[in-house]
Formats: C-alpha cells, structure tokens, sequence
C-alpha cells in the first residue's frame, strides 16, 4: 500500500494522553498515519484505512526497524516523525534505583535518538521531512524529587540543537515542543512506585508526602492533551516549522523562575518541597 503523495506522521508513545490525541489530530487532518505504543491493543480502537497501529518499544533496536520498516512498506515513506513516548521519574536522587535512572535516559533520550537514527536515512532518500521532539519546560528547571525527569529533557533539547544544522542539508527539520503541564495520566505513572519513600527505613521518609507532590505537578495550569495536539501539528505542518514551539501549563512561569540565582532558587524550592 502506497501514500506517497500524502504527508505520512509515525508517532511514538500513543497508548494514551499526548501521544493519542496527537494520533487522533493527524487522522482528522487527512493524514496517513501510524500509532505507536508498547501494547498495541490499547490504540486498535484507532487502526483504519488511514491510521496504522504498530507495536514499538523505543528501548529496543529491534522493535524499531520492525516499525519503520513496516510504515515505509504501507505508506512508502516517512514525512514527520513524532518522538513523544516517555516517562517521568520522580524521587530524591540519593535513593534513586540506579537501574531506574538508566531506564529514564534509555527511554527518553537513548530511545528517542534510536528512532531518529532509522527514520532519518528514509528522509534523506526522499528530499525532506520533519522531526519532532516532544520536551518539556522542565529541562530549564529541576526541581527537587524532579532531577533525573528534567535531565533527560535536557538532554532531548540538546541533541535536538545539534541534531537541527545536521540534518539540514536532506531538506529536514527539527522542532523540539516545549512542553509545560498537559491533562494526561503523566501524573499518576509518575506516581508509581513511591510508596517506598514512605518506608520508615528510607532516608526520605519525613518528604514522602513532598515526593508524591512532585509527581502530580504537571496537573497544575495544564491544557487538555486535545488542544496541545493541534498547536503542535499546526506548527509542525507550516513550511518553516519554528524550531520550539513553547506550551502548556507552566511554559511561562518556569522559565522566570530558571532565571533566578542557583542558591536563591534552591532555598525558594527547598521551601516549596519542605526542605527549608
């Protein structure tokens, strides 16, 4: 099955939240479309002639040739690559499983650049396409019990910046979404696996109730998923797609508080978290 002469959008992370809507957006817009996510059955409500659901897991090599192989196969390329699967980790760095830590930069950065590394020679051969990197406004400001979750937003930004003048000569561009609070159910993966700071014998104990506070911040000011789709597809689909597109709940407020000196910025957190 070939849609050569339709834009084709391969979307990471669609079981729910952003990465649905974002599948749901492209599908309104006419577009051929392929849902990704871990467990494909939680999309399939989505698959039709125009929309293809795939099993990906960003974390495996493997997973990823299958994928894109089988989108070139049923649309004949690739226009626009959404990164967006990921995960947000939350608790104190000093008790964070390390394996926990390797698994958030494995999903969220290594991931990422995995799948940009075989979609892009697809782009090359085809003159052009675009690459979209959904970060987040907590790459400018780690608050505590946040660090490792805005470090490898950080890191998504960074390479993105390096990634954007290097791919530019196949005619492709990057666009990297700085993203501030979404109504999703972020908050309540973020969640998971934080009773353990509640354990006595944890060094964190006394801030367990400040560690779960974490987890449910992006609730704060946050837009519904729907709304944040369309501005990002409106963005992605103009001809010159700017290279951040700021929003979401937060994506003002954060960045003043990013300007702050370290120290001020520490005790002002320090007291939000009880840490004072």
């Amino acid at each position: 099955m070939t849609r050569a002469a339709e834009r084709v959008v391969l979307i990471t992370g669609c079981s729910s939240g952003i990465g649905r809507a974002l599948a749901e957006d492209s599908l309104r817009r006419g577009f051929s479309t392929v849902a990704t996510a871990r467990n494909p059955a939680s999309v399939a409500d989505l698959a039709g002639d125009r929309l293809l659901v795939l099993p990906l897991d960003v974390t495996d090599e493997e997973s990823i040739g299958r994928a894109v192989d089988a989108t070139v196969d049923w649309a004949g390329s690739i226009d626009m690559l959404i990164n967006n699967a990921g995960y947000g980790l939350v608790g104190p760095m000093a008790e964070l499983p390390l394996e926990d830590l390797r698994r958030q930069f494995e999903t969220n950065v290594v991931g990422a650049v995995a799948v940009i590394r075989a979609v892009v020679p697809h782009m090359a051969a085809a003159g052009g396409g675009c690459i979209v990197n959904i970060g987040s406004v907590s790459s400018l400001l780690a608050t505590p019990f946040g660090g490792a979750y805005s470090a490898s937003k950080a890191a998504l930004h960074l390479l993105s910046d390096a990634l954007r003048p290097e791919v530019a000569p196949f005619g492709i561009d990057v666009m990297v979404v700085r993203a501030g609070g979404v109504k999703t159910e972020f908050p309540n993966t973020a969640a998971k696996g934080l009773d353990r700071y509640r354990d006595p014998s944890a060094l964190y104990h006394r801030w367990a109730g400040a560690i779960e506070d974490r987890a449910a911040m992006s609730k704060n000011l946050a837009m519904p998923a729907a709304d944040f789709a369309r501005r990002t597809l409106d963005a992605a689909t103009r001809k010159n797609p700017p290279a951040m597109l700021k929003i979401g709940g937060g994506a003002r407020i954060v960045p003043a508080m990013a300007m702050l000196p370290k120290k001020l910025l520490a005790r002002v957190l320090g007291r939000k978290f009880g840490l004072g």
